[in-house]
């Protein structure tokens, strides 16, 4: 019956099923905080190369 006990008040797991649902809130914030970043980096890009193009033209 003791034995019985150890396992339920054994929190490892509890902690460990804690700790990997702040990683995936996280991760989640991360992803969305990256797609907004991603699409002004690439109309950031696709102006630069707009305007390389344009000076390579006038050679």
């Amino acid at each position: 019956m003791k034995k019985f006990y150890s396992i339920l008040k054994n929190e490892m797991g509890a902690t460990a099923i804690e700790y990997g649902l702040i990683a995936a809130l996280v991760s989640v914030a991360a992803m969305t905080a990256l797609q907004g970043l991603g699409s002004e980096l690439s109309t950031t890009f696709n102006t630069a190369s707009s305007s390389l193009q344009a000076a390579n033209a006038g050679n």
